[in-house]
């Protein structure tokens, strides 16, 4: 079976939420055999979760079914759920039971979800096919990552390698069943028998303290926003003996606020696990050893286990000296099968075959660690010179304190602060830096950046005109 579910005691508890829910590994199995009883063999699904055992019991239940699920946000923005639908046309829907939209005849209903048909047609889905996902930033595109059920498999072995796992871990689970990272955070504790904590509750919220700490949570997983909340709730000074792994993935954090919690851990008996990853790999893809963790602080560290990686020049040839910068590829078995843009792609088979170039410019020093430098692709190219935003966006925060993003095109640079009165310190920096002329580099005001769910800034919704 799919994660070896059915070795463990089916009494065992595999997920409580914030709102008492509680889900047995025993329950998941059952319900995949009502699921697998009910429905058409390798029917095509949309779920809409939330983040709470009812989430956890479908999706999973669905994959080890055999059924296909597109996994969404409950609270997709209507705009981009209708194109999704439009394109893909699932034959079932499955739903919060509160919520108001319906997709039509409701066939099974379980855990505060319920199962809907929606009359559509079954589609040739591929063999190896297990579930989809959206890719990241793609708000208003129908493209998905296709997953494989080998690719479940090779992260949840990957990640509960390197994190030591074992069934007597309770990971405190705060990031979306949607997002790649918080669902390999399920498959690879399930695959150890361990007890998820989940809720939807804000870290601001009592009621979120009071849980992790009722429920002795052993670990938590952030993106790098989630960091900056817990920071100023003060976290370091809080007593969680109970907690004593940190993972931070979603993104580079902040030097400072790296190093605060990687000395926080180091000298409290935690440990702090920084990680990279893409959902096109299967969320993770590279770890930061915790004894690593100020000395290569800002590294993304090497690869995970059973993963190789790579760098390649602009010709594509694998660059094999050290140190050395280039494009960061990936190989393994957890790298997808490629995207789908409509209904007829889920019948596509593997075009990686493994290997993934993940777009990333990284440098890697003479110790084999890994850095990310930014993206392919987020470059201009202004009276000749090569400017890299990710730098400029680095440049930036060393002289002012508010947030920035940088974009773009070939004749002028486009700064945007969420404070303007630090207009003149970001054009400083800036003209020091980058030796253009101040009339190509445009500074503007933004209340707050567009970011996705990681906390990443999404740079197609700021305005370049």
């Amino acid at each position: 079976m799919l994660l070896d579910l059915d070795r463990h005691n089916p009494e065992t508890v595999a997920a409580r939420d914030s709102s008492g829910g509680v889900l047995s590994y025993g329950e998941i199995i059952a319900l995949s055999r009502r699921l697998r009883e009910s429905l058409p063999e390798r029917s095509l699904m949309f779920i809409l979760t939330e983040n709470n055992t009812g989430g956890i019991a479908w999706v999973i239940a669905s994959l080890l079914s055999g059924n296909v699920p597109l996994i969404l946000n409950a609270h997709t923005e209507q705009a981009l759920l209708d194109i999704l639908v439009s394109t893909y046309s699932p034959q079932y829907v499955c739903r919060p039971e509160n919520m108001g939209t319906s997709f039509g005849e409701e066939v099974a209903a379980d855990r505060g979800y319920v199962l809907e048909r929606t009359g559509a047609t079954a589609c040739e889905l591929h063999q190896d096919l297990s579930h989809m996902l959206p890719t990241s930033g793609s708000t208003g595109s129908p493209k998905l990552v296709r997953h494989k059920y080998d690719n479940i498999e090779a992260a949840a072995l990957n990640i509960s390698t390197f994190f030591r796992l074992t069934k007597e871990d309770r990971p405190f689970m705060v990031l979306p069943l949607y997002y790649t990272m918080g669902l390999s955070m399920v498959f690879s504790h399930l695959k150890v028998g361990a007890t998820i904590l989940i809720t939807d509750l804000k870290m601001t919220d009592p009621g979120f303290w009071k849980f992790l700490k009722e429920e002795h949570a052993t670990s938590f997983t952030g993106v790098p926003f989630s960091f900056e909340v817990l920071d100023k709730l003060r976290f370091t000074r809080m007593k969680l003996p109970d907690l004593t792994l940190l993972t931070q993935g979603g993104g580079k954090m902040p030097t400072e606020l790296n190093l605060k919690f990687a000395e926080y851990c180091r000298d409290n008996g935690k440990r702090w696990v920084a990680t990279y990853g893409q959902s096109e790999g299967t969320a993770r893809m590279a770890w930061l050893p915790e004894e690593y963790a100020i000395s290569k602080m800002g590294s993304i560290g090497i690869a995970v286990p059973n993963g190789e990686l790579s760098l390649r020049d602009t010709e594509g040839n694998e660059i094999k000296e050290s140190p050395a910068t280039g494009e960061m590829c990936y190989r393994g078995r957890n790298v997808t099968m490629g995207y789908a843009r409509c209904r007829e792609d889920l019948a596509l088979g593997d075009e990686r075959n493994g290997f993934l170039p993940t777009g990333d410019i990284a440098y890697r020093d003479e110790d084999g660690f890994y850095f990310i430098k930014g993206r392919m692709g987020r470059f201009l190219k202004i009276f000749g010179n090569r400017i890299g935003l990710d730098e400029c966006e680095h440049i930036l925060k060393s002289a002012v304190t508010c947030e920035c993003a940088c974009t773009g095109s070939d004749d002028r640079l486009i700064v945007y602060l969420t404070d303007i009165a630090q207009q003149d310190k970001a054009l400083a920096v800036l003209l020091k830096s980058l030796k253009l002329p101040a009339n190509v580099i445009d500074i503007r005001p933004i209340d707050v950046l567009p970011k996705n769910e990681a906390g990443k800034i999404l740079y197609a919704k700021l305005p370049n005109d």
